[in-house]
């Protein structure tokens, strides 16, 4: 119920003020008229009437009148103040506290202040958590300020409060209809004014002002802004952000961050400072700009101006890099290098660069001085040392550096010196004229010119006084301004130079001044050229500002061949002859060569090459073409009296087929092997120039020969000037040396028409040869029937039924596993155990591989079939591992010689396959398909024929030259048989049925068809031919073109080639006898100091690796494979492996306890013996070419210093691999915290993926010692592999991790990306760095060719200790950072 109003009662001490106005917080004590001394201060205690009578004049005039004081007016109540006299609801304090008290809000505080028009007030409503009994207090709930002071300010402070809760009463409840409740003046201001407040906050975004419950509404009101904040700070930094990702294209436009798309998370590449200077320092000191010595047309060179100072380069420093260099890419590069940071293009600038800023040392005394040294333009590292070498002296340092500059050591005029106070006198002149714009601090004067940069910024001339002599000295000045270092420089040099030649002796200063402020804009615009002031803007200067040309070697070329008969050489030649005709050993050879039936063709054979350039002979096995053909046109040409003049060089597919048939014609001519006939194979060598007649060659040498000559086409030709007769044997066979060999003779022949061809073919298939030659030469053909006896041929079937054989015990142990090639094959079929089989379950059992027990039961079988007759039985097999696993599994047949022949093995050994066997054993050969053709092994009357050839075909897994097992032609399996047939009738027991053999090939395809042509490609170039395309297509079979095409484009990837002309790397690669890339790491073992390691690793990919891998321990094997390689991959594995078994073997370790600690380490030994030959093949290969210098123990400790260096080794093994290279993609990294702080996490394997260019996403291999790899050594985040292999995935083996440096030092062409992301290395790999490190890198290359080139015409060079190897060493292994 309402309170009534009531009079108001005398004040009592003892009476309490009543409840219903405590209530309603009506304390009439509140109610002031006049001036109150505490305003907003509320009274406990209720004034007295007399008290407030007390306070009015009217009371104070009726007290001074001492009349009786009539009754006082009545003081109205809160109430009526506030609502008026009739008002009986609710006053606003009374409806606020009963809000809160509903609100379980806390009591409410009001506040008052009082300004000059009166007081306003306001509310403070706070909120207790009942849980965490933390308070909540809000501001104060009161008016804008302007309304509140306008509208808002009440006459009384009770007044005051309860406009205050009228209005927060409104701020919470403004949604509902409770202002009807109020008094009326309140209930207007509800309608009114507080409406449109709220509207107006509404606009402003306040509106949470007037929520129902405003702790919830601050409280969101807090969130919404915080979130506010984040969202607008995370938008600031987003915008700095995007502001460091804006690239700056290569035409000067800044691109957004969305050209970084797919750059975001490539590696950085990054140079440390000194590091860089190092190199920098090298390429400016011994670079080499435009080797060829090629010079730019004008309209070319105007071009390439153009061009480049459209992208940001200074015109005139353009101008000067077009004189020097090549090509526009050559240009770029120079001018990367050479210009100024302060003045590259921003494009070509680091990311975050900032001009000058270096880090501080601990000594800030010489960092000033530096730093004041290098203002006049000089680089800091130039000033550093001139102020270590002149003691700290600055001036003495100053004057060093100027000296430098102007390039003299004394700087004066040599007269009388002056007064020594000519200088003070002059500043003091100075400082009447300029005023403010001189200073003078301890003799050293400031003067600022009039003339500003053209960015309008000062520029100031600042001169000390040299140390002795002025003004017969120069002084030291220095120009400070805003403009580039270079041209600070310039404008001194030029300065100095006009003061030299006309100021001496005179006071200069002022004229100095005007000088600068004439020719300064002049100067600004063309500074000069940049290396006039090189040798101050950098460590080292310039060794020339011009081009340098790598030189030409000068080749020796053989004589002429005069002809000329009757010379002396040829009487004594044809004497010598013809006493040897009478000897009775002659006399018997003769009788036997006369049993050949290419004697009775011998006239035909001579009048055939006599008339004709070319020659094709077509002749049986057996027929004595490769041994009489050349005898002949030898016995004729020194009966002509022309003996003198004859060189006959006859070329044979393979070594032992050379050095059989150069014993054996010497034989026939009575004579020594190296006399009058010789041989050269690769690494050995018997002839004599002038005295060997006939030379019995590899293929491969002649090429090689041709491929030296000097680099043209007539230098080929003159490389043949002392060869008279050319034979190329076994010309059917098409191997790609000799289709090669073609091309090249066929152009030498229409140059010398004096030389003559002779092409000798065991087919008769000559048709095809006739017309490859025919419009270029006149044609001669010979046939030559064979003399062979009739030869049975016994199939797989028939061998079964007379050997009895039924597949029992067959070969399946570890060793058996381990002649198998890569993909699996295994050598010997399931095993059957015993009990006789029907023929056809025992062919079925065979299979149609080789069954070793088979081969060895039927050659016990032949032998006790030939009983007492003697006569060798010859084995055909299709590699090295099935010869030493048949001679395993004949070592149980009893009374056997057996032995092997292929071409890896040493002369020596091949050799002895021709003597007859120890008295009362069989000789047993197991041979490849060497024995084949060309030799004859005169007492063999049984083969055995496995139908299996290893053949040379290109691997796309490997993308790699292979010998893979396929089967035989018919052409080559009827070669074989004839060689049972030589001494009487023999048999051919082939291990095959007669439906797999009408399934083989009828001759095999040339191997230009089916082989990858890089290696071909390389070797063309090596001759000077230009056009390789062209060349070949002029073939006997032409390539693909597109086959041809890919070959260019990978020898250029590969560093072989560039621009079309060969490079150093590639010269030495044409004549390494060895796929490209065990070729390629060859070379950069030698040249880096690691050979050892290089040789076992391409000796190890061209065999295999020697760890073995049994299907039930591969867990074991795996874990006994990873202690070798620490990490470092598949190839350093293999490496240290055969290290560790090399070491136990040179120390002495018998051959069984070297066994058993390679099965304890799951190791093949006889794979490490395979491994051991081969890397003598490459040293052989290393000695042709002048790497290592010829005899034994040539690999000395210089070769092999850093032969520990895994880093190294692995930069240059992914350098060799190249392009085979996958980018290794790492998740994003998380961190965790630990005691010393947060630390990285290795990434878990399966989230780490890898990419290649062909294939996208690839995976490694499980067999790798990298599988399930969380991180990789030395900052790897490449990754280089041997082997690809497609499966269900597509996996990567033999992988070796390596870094970014090793990338660019060793991979394919690097390319500046032209949006300014970076690099681009071999056309995809994506570097985020600056482009000037990839252009130092690029020079690098340039730099390593160059020593490459040098090794060529120098041998004996050691490239080991070479400036460049020096510098890219560490910069591989530490990732270009500092030391």
């Amino acid at each position: 119920m309402v309170n009534k109003p009531h009079a108001p009662r005398p004040a009592s001490k003892n009476k309490k003020a009543p409840v219903a106005a405590i209530a309603n917080g009506e304390d009439t004590s509140f109610i002031i008229f006049g001036r109150d001394d505490k305003p907003g201060k509320k009274s406990k205690q209720p004034q007295t009437n007399n008290d407030v009578a007390g306070t009015t004049g009217k009371g104070k005039a009726a007290a001074s009148g001492g009349a009786p004081a009539p009754e006082a007016e009545k003081k109205p109540d809160t109430r009526t103040l506030i609502a008026g006299a009739s008002w009986t609801g609710k006053l606003p304090m009374t409806m606020f506290n009963e809000l809160c008290q509903k609100q379980r809000w806390g009591k409410p505080e009001y506040t008052t202040h009082r300004n000059p028009r009166g007081f306003t007030g306001g509310v403070i409503i706070k909120q207790k958590n009942p849980k965490t009994q933390e308070i909540t207090i809000l501001p104060p709930i009161i008016p804008p300020a302007d309304y509140n002071k306008e509208r808002g300010t009440q006459e009384s402070a009770i007044e005051a409060r309860h406009f205050a809760a009228a209005y927060a009463l409104f701020r919470v409840s403004n949604m509902k209809n409770i202002h009807m409740m109020l008094p009326p003046q309140y209930r207007d201001l509800w309608k009114g004014d507080f409406q449109d407040l709220k509207s107006e906050a509404v606009a402003q975004g306040n509106g949470y002002l007037y929520e129902a419950d405003p702790f919830l509404a601050k409280k969101q009101h807090e969130e919404a802004k915080l979130k506010k904040e984040k969202a607008r700070a995370d938008k600031a930094k987003q915008v700095k952000e995007d502001e460091k990702q804006q690239v700056v294209s290569l035409d000067g436009q800044v691109q957004s961050k969305h050209v970084l798309k797919g750059w975001q998370r490539v590696p950085k590449v990054e140079m440390g400072t000194k590091t860089r200077r190092e190199v920098e320092r090298l390429i400016r000191s011994e670079g080499i700009w435009n080797s060829h010595g090629v010079h730019l047309a004008k309209s070319d060179a105007r071009i390439i101006i153009d061009d480049l100072s459209n992208i940001g380069f200074r015109r005139s420093h353009v101008e000067e890099a077009s004189e020097i260099c090549r090509d526009r890419e050559e240009c770029l590069e120079w001018l990367l290098i050479h210009v100024p940071e302060d003045d590259l293009p921003k494009w070509a600038l680091p990311e975050n660069y900032l001009a000058g800023v270096s880090l501080a040392s601990g000594d800030l005394k010489r960092e000033g001085k530096v730093k004041r040294l290098a203002a006049a333009g000089y680089a800091q590292e130039v000033c550093s040392d001139a102020l270590d070498a002149s003691g700290g002296d600055e001036n003495k340092a100053a004057e060093f550096l100027q000296g430098r500059l102007v390039d003299q050591d004394v700087q004066g005029t040599g007269v009388d010196e002056p007064d020594a106070n000519t200088w003070d006198d002059e500043l003091a002149t100075l400082s009447a004229i300029y005023g403010e714009r001189f200073t003078n601090h301890n003799r050293i004067c400031s003067i600022l010119l009039e003339l500003q940069t053209p960015a309008k910024k000062p520029i100031l001339l600042r001169a000390r006084p040299p140390g002795e002599g002025y003004p017969n000295s120069l002084p030291i000045l220095s120009i400070e301004a805003d403009l580039p270092a270079y041209m600070r420089l310039s404008i001194l040099k030029t300065c100095l130079i006009f003061v030299m030649n006309n100021l001496f002796g005179e006071q200069m200063l002022f004229s100095i001044v005007d000088w600068l402020e004439r020719e300064i804009p002049a100067i600004i615009e063309r500074p000069g050229q940049l290396n006039e002031i090189a040798s101050v803007v950098s460590t080292s200067a310039e060794t020339s500002g011009k081009s340098m040309t790598l030189p030409s070697r000068a080749k020796r070329q053989p004589k002429s061949i005069s002809w000329t008969p009757d010379t002396t050489g040829s009487m004594r030649v044809l004497d010598d002859w013809t006493k040897k005709q009478q000897t009775e050993d002659q006399q018997r050879m003769l009788q036997v060569r006369k049993n050949l039936p290419a004697w009775r063709l011998q006239d035909a054979i001579i009048s055939s090459v006599t008339q004709n350039q070319v020659t094709i002979i077509s002749g049986e096995t057996g027929s004595g073409k490769s041994t009489q053909s050349v005898q002949f046109v030898l016995d004729d040409l020194i009966g002509r009296c022309l003996g003198e003049h004859v060189n006959i060089i006859c070329t044979q597919p393979r070594r032992i087929s050379a050095l059989g048939l150069a014993d054996r014609v010497s034989d026939e001519r009575c004579g020594r092997v190296g006399d009058e006939v010789g041989y050269a194979i690769r690494g050995e060598s018997k002839q004599k120039a002038g005295t060997t007649k006939i030379t019995f060659v590899t293929t491969g040498i002649l090429l090689r020969r041709l491929q030296t000559s000097g680099g043209s086409a007539d230098d080929v030709v003159k490389s043949l000037a002392d060869v008279s007769h050319v034979v190329i044997d076994e010309v059917h066979e098409r191997s790609l040396d000799t289709d090669f060999l073609l091309v090249l003779l066929r152009d030498v022949l229409k140059k010398r028409k004096d030389l003559k061809l002779i092409l000798m073919s065991a087919t008769l298939d000559a048709a095809v040869f006739e017309q490859y030659f025919q419009g270029s030469s006149t044609i001669g053909k010979i046939e030559i029937e064979g003399r062979t006896h009739p030869v049975e041929d016994i199939y797989l079937d028939d061998i079964l039924q007379l050997t009895g054989f039924r597949g029992k015990g067959l070969i399946d142990d570890d060793d058996s596993r381990e002649s198998s090639d890569m993909d699996g094959d295994p050598r010997s079929a399931q095993n059957i155990n015993g009990g006789t089989l029907p023929i056809g379950r025992a062919l079925q059992a065979v299979g149609m591989r080789i069954n070793y027990d088979l081969v060895a039961q039927t050659v016990q079988y032949i032998d006790h079939e030939l009983g007492s007759v003697e006569g060798g039985i010859l084995i055909f097999l299709p590699g090295v591992a099935e010869i030493d696993q048949t001679l395993r599994a004949l070592r149980n047949v009893p009374n056997l010689h057996a032995l092997p022949l292929h071409a890896s093995l040493q002369s020596s050994d091949q050799r002895k396959v021709f003597p007859r066997p120890p008295h009362g054993l069989r000789k047993v050969i197991c041979a490849t398909n060497v024995a084949e053709t060309s030799i004859t092994i005169e007492d063999i009357v049984a083969v055995i024929d496995t139908g299996k050839v290893k053949e040379t075909s290109f691997d796309p897994a490997t993308n790699m030259v292979k010998l893979a097992e396929v089967w035989a032609s018919r052409a080559a399996c009827k070669q074989r048989r004839g060689r049972a047939g030589r001494v009487r009738a023999g048999k051919c027991y082939k291990l095959y049925t007669r439906s797999a053999e009408a399934k083989m090939a009828e001759r095999p395809d040339p191997e230009i068809r089916r082989v990858p042509l890089e290696q071909l490609c390389l070797s063309v170039k090596a001759m000077g031919v230009s056009d390789v395309s062209s060349f070949l297509a002029s073939a006997l079979t032409p390539p693909e073109s597109t086959a041809v095409t890919g070959a260019l484009s990978l020898l250029g990837r590969i560093g072989a080639i560039d621009k079309n002309d060969l490079t150093a790397l590639g010269r030495h690669l044409s004549l390494i006898p060895a796929d490209l890339r065990c070729g390629k790491l060859l070379v950069y073992g030698a040249a880096f100091g690691c050979l050892d390691a290089c040789l076992t690793i391409a000796a190890t990919l061209t065999v295999k690796s020697p760890f073995v891998s049994p299907q039930t321990k591969r867990e074991e094997s795996k874990a006994a494979r990873l202690p070798f390689g620490r990490g470092g991959g598949d190839l350093l594995c293999d490496l240290r492996a055969f290290e560790e078994w090399s070491a136990r073997r040179l120390a002495g370790d018998r051959t069984s306890a070297l066994r058993r600690w390679c099965d304890e380490n799951f190791l093949s030994h006889q794979t490490l013996m395979d491994i051991s030959t081969n890397r003598g093949q490459y040293i052989s290969s290393l000695q042709e070419i002048g790497f290592l210098s010829p005899g034994r123990n040539v690999i000395t400790d210089a070769h092999n210093i850093h032969n520990k260096n895994d880093a190294l080794i692995r930069a240059l093994v992914a350098g060799a691999f190249q392009p085979q290279v996958a980018r290794i993609d790492f998740p994003e990294k998380k961190y965790a915290a630990s005691v010393s702080g947060t630390v990285a996490l290795d990434p878990e394997a399966q989230t780490i993926k890898f990419f290649n260019e062909e294939n996208g996403r690839v995976f490694v291999h499980p067999s790798s010692t990298l599988f399930g790899a969380q991180g990789f050594p030395g900052n790897s985040v490449f990754m280089s592999y041997f082997t690809k292999m497609a499966t269900s995935k597509v996996f990567i083996r033999d992988l070796t991790p390596f870094n970014v440096f090793s990338l660019l030092m060793f991979s394919g062409p690097i390319t500046i990306d032209p949006h300014g992301r970076g690099l681009l290395v071999d056309g995809w790999l994506r570097l985020r760095g600056w482009a000037r490190i990839g252009v130092l890198v690029s020079r690098l290359r340039t730099m390593l060719d160059d020593l490459l080139a040098r090794k060529v015409d120098d041998p004996g060079l050691d490239m080991s200790e070479s400036a460049i190897v020096k510098i890219v060493r560490p910069l591989v292994e530490l990732d270009g950072l500092d030391r």
